[in-house]
């Protein structure tokens, strides 16, 4: 890595921390049905605002030692935690795609995914600023930048994003419906439908597949640990989302690779 590589890699590690301050925000204002915008950060405690220092992303928390200036309340160490995930997601998809035109509709895709992600852990619903808003941008982002789905052409590119948003949002609409059919109860949300049909539309029909296999192998190891942990039930729900989500980061960062090595495998088995 050249020294120019290496400085841009930390003002993107930079820039991730910075919008994951602003997902904190996020993430506790959507749900509350609040502005993002206004009143600026401030203790939920003691509804102090914050000096710019203790809003310095990572290093704010650590410097006041993970409590309140003001009132001393204890502050959750997921919000160093969400500022620094952000930071590192960021960085390794400029890592795969340096100076790349993908990085722009990556990057928003990730921001979506990880508001998406804590929403959910949190109130177990998505919020329509990541499914719809991800259809939408999707979309549109495709048409301009159609090498999200590997071809040159604008119109190509949008009609590549509908294709699969439709395959994302159709496939997991179906397996809701079978669900309900065989559990008799919602086996799925509609939100981790409306995701999907998001994801379709920004990483193609081919991602659906890999997605929803790797998201339901993830939920079903995952889930199997917590509950033989004791850390949930048989019968409780788990939000479906982040294993979406995590699926979809796998994606970007190198399943596409695999799955054309898979394609590879198979047409060349068959003889093709």
């Amino acid at each position: 890595m050249t020294f120019i590589d290496g400085y841009f890699t930390f003002i993107v590690f930079i820039f991730g921390a910075c919008l994951g301050s602003f997902l904190n925000v996020c993430i506790y204002r959507i749900p509350a049905e609040l502005s993002v915008v206004k009143p600026r950060s401030r203790c939920p405690k003691c509804l102090t605002n914050l000096a710019w220092n203790d809003n310095i992303p990572i290093l704010g928390w650590i410097f006041l030692r993970g409590k309140c200036r003001y009132c001393k309340t204890p502050i959750a160490a997921r919000y160093p935690s969400v500022e620094l995930l952000t930071a590192i997601l960021f960085v390794l998809v400029w890592l795969r795609f340096p100076y790349d035109a993908l990085l722009a509709p990556y990057w928003l895709m990730i921001f979506g995914l990880v508001l998406g992600t804590f929403v959910d852990i949190d109130e177990m619903w998505l919020p329509d600023r990541t499914t719809i808003g991800g259809m939408i941008t999707g979309g549109i982002l495709s048409f301009f930048i159609p090498s999200m789905h590997g071809v040159e052409g604008h119109l190509e590119g949008l009609i590549y994003s509908l294709i699969g948003m439709g395959c994302g949002f159709g496939m997991f609409w179906g397996i809701s419906i079978l669900g309900r059919l065989i559990l008799k109860k919602d086996a799925m949300g509609f939100g981790d439908v409306k995701l999907m049909g998001a994801l379709g539309a920004y990483l193609g029909w081919e991602s659906v597949i890999f997605i929803t296999f790797v998201s339901s192998l993830l939920g079903a190891v995952i889930g199997v640990s917590f509950i033989a942990m004791g850390k949930r039930e048989l019968q409780s729900k788990i939000p479906f989302g982040p294993y979406i989500a995590l699926a979809a980061v796998i994606w970007v960062l190198g399943g596409s690779g695999l799955w054309d090595l898979y394609l590879n495998w198979v047409t060349g088995a068959a003889g093709y």
